[in-house]
C-alpha cells in the first residue's frame, strides 16, 4: 500500500462512516438543548454542515469516476460532469422552487413573517434558472453537433 492509497482510505472513511456519525450526534445535542431551552440551532447548523460535506464528498466520487485517475482529461471531464449536473438537474428543480415561492408570496402567504417581500424576484430567479438551463442545453447539443468538425 503507498501514501496514495493510504490518503484515499482516510478521507473515504471520514467523509463517509465518520461525518454523518457525528451529524447524527450534533443533532442529538440539538435535541438534548432544545429541551432545555438552550439555543441549539448552532448544533442544527453543525449537523447539516457535517452531512454536506459527506454529500460533496460522495458527489465528488462520482463525477471523478467518469475517467481513469491517470486519463489528463480527468479534472476536465468532472468539472463537465458536475456542471451538466448542476445545469441539468438542479437549476430546473430549483426554478420550481422559486415558482411556488412567487405563488405563495403572490397570494399573501408569509406576509406576517416577511412584510413587503417581493413576488417579482421569485420569478425573475426562476427564469433565470430555467433560461441558463436552456442556454446551456442548447450549448451542449451544438457542441455535439459539430465535434465532426467545421467545415
Amino acid at each position: 500500500m503507498n501514501f496514495l492509497t493510504g490518503l484515499t482510505n482516510l478521507t473515504n472513511w471520514l467523509g463517509n462512516v465518520i461525518m454523518p456519525t457525528l451529524a447524527g450526534f450534533l443533532f442529538v445535542v440539538a435535541v438534548l438543548r432544545l429541551s432545555r431551552s438552550a439555543p441549539s440551532q448552532y448544533a442544527v447548523y453543525a449537523g447539516f454542515a457535517a452531512l454536506m460535506v459527506s454529500g460533496i464528498l460522495r458527489a465528488i466520487e462520482t463525477f471523478s469516476r467518469q475517467r481513469a485517475w491517470d486519463d489528463p482529461d480527468a479534472v476536465w471531464i468532472t468539472l463537465l460532469g458536475f456542471v451538466n449536473w448542476s445545469a441539468n438537474v438542479f437549476l430546473p428543480l430549483y426554478g420550481v422552487l422559486q415558482v411556488v415561492a412567487a405563488i405563495l408570496h403572490f397570494g399573501g402567504a408569509g406576509f406576517r413573517i416577511y412584510p413587503g417581500a417581493p413576488w417579482a424576484r421569485h420569478v425573475i430567479a426562476a427564469m433565470a434558472c430555467f433560461g441558463l438551463s436552456g442556454l446551456l442545453r442548447m450549448a451542449e447539443y451544438f457542441v455535439a453537433q459539430g465535434t465532426g468538425g467545421v467545415s
